[in-house]
């Protein structure tokens, strides 16, 4: 079983992971979604957000763009990180990389 987070605003892919509104966090198993939350993060701080994920045992996340300290920090908690994410719905998203279908591009963030 996976648990996978997606930074989201305004109802698509969060363009910049730090600054989402909300995070989609779908468990996962057998190349399905199990059960589908949706919470608020806090306030963004630099760091903040590994520490926060992985308290909710998420196992990957999916997003547009990230500095490569979150990246790093992710990594160093075991949680996968996918960059370069198309800014479509959480629920299309999901359904693209449990469907190994998602295409990716370059990571939209340079810092």
């Amino acid at each position: 079983m996976k648990k996978i987070a997606i930074p989201s605003s305004s109802g698509l892919l969060g363009v910049h992971f730090g600054h989402c509104e909300y995070f989609y966090i779908y468990e996962t198993g057998e190349g399905e979604v199990k059960k589908r939350d949706i919470i608020t993060p806090p306030p963004h701080q630099p760091d903040l957000y590994p520490d926060w994920l992985n308290k909710h045992n998420v196992t990957d996340v999916i997003a547009g763009g990230m500095g490569q300290k979150a990246i790093d920090n992710f990594t160093q908690k075991s949680i996968n990180v996918h960059t370069g994410a198309p800014q479509e719905s959480p629920d299309e998203i999901i359904q693209s990389f449990l469907n190994g279908t998602l295409e990716t591009t370059d990571n939209l963030c340079d810092h």
